[in-house]
């Protein structure tokens, strides 16, 4: 079925997932966001996939959740509206393949945390950043949970207790975006980035982001003691030895996703 809220397309093994709310700056409506975790969840379980690139309509990436959903509710209809946000972010780390934002324009509050939240992100030099719901009366304090991590806690605070929205050269400086690109060039840097990692295992590309997030927020024994679990079981895969040997004769590899 096609969903109401996001476009979705194949480039070979790459899936493009369109915010399409352009007339609502792409605001994370419950509909949407519920669209975005099936989107996503369904995109986990093909194969055929390797990378997924989420893009935006229109001139903003994302304004955040939808205001228009905020006024007059319940704490029950609000716990369930960060529910469902937070289901997104998880859906967004916990499917095999990597996630590359590719933000055209602003991204605010929740929509700055999506950007935080992917596993890779380009950024136009137009786009811009913000975490402003302090300005509003309400803190962005599930926005605060990625931003705290991909950008540590003295930025985090500074975006969070002021509002200011950061530009792009800024946001590749503290690592919230990988890169910044000429805003014509955004769509072209964004696919070369997913082509690379296409080539690759799928089982060794959902083994590593898996891993990768299990081990980040650990002491770096307990780290250690994890990684080095999960790189020995990698190493027993089919397509480790098939990899392993293909190095050697000097071949390219052919992948099982065993």
């Amino acid at each position: 079925m096609p969903y109401e809220t996001l476009l979705e397309a194949r480039d070979g093994g790459t899936a493009i997932v369109t915010l399409n709310r352009p007339q609502r700056r792409n605001a994370l409506s419950l509909g949407l966001m519920l669209e975005l975790v099936d989107c996503l969840e369904g995109i986990g379980r093909d194969p055929s996939v390797r990378a997924v690139i989420l893009n935006a309509s229109g001139p903003v990436f994302s304004s955040g959740h939808d205001l228009g959903e905020m006024t007059g509710g319940t704490v029950n209809e609000y716990r369930h509206l960060f529910d469902v946000c937070t289901r997104l972010m998880t859906a967004v780390q916990s499917i095999p393949q990597p996630v590359i934002a590719e933000v055209q324009g602003m991204a605010t509050a929740a929509g700055c945390q999506l950007v935080a939240t992917c596993d890779l992100a380009i950024a136009s030099a137009a786009a811009k950043f913000a975490t402003p719901g302090v300005k509003i009366g309400l803190f962005c304090t599930t926005p605060m949970v990625a931003l705290t991590r991909a950008i540590g806690r003295k930025r985090a605070m500074e975006m969070l207790l002021t509002g200011r929205a950061i530009d792009a050269a800024t946001a590749a400086d503290w690592g919230l975006v990988n890169r910044v690109v000429p805003p014509t060039e955004l769509a072209a840097s964004t696919r070369d980035l997913a082509a690379q990692i296409v080539p690759a295992s799928s089982l060794t590309v959902g083994l590593g982001k898996q891993a990768f997030y299990a081990q980040i927020d650990l002491d770096q024994p307990k780290a250690y003691a994890y990684a080095k679990e999960v790189m020995s079981m990698n190493a027993l895969a089919a397509d480790a030895q098939e990899g392993i040997t293909a190095f050697l004769e000097k071949r390219v590899p052919c992948w099982t996703g065993r």
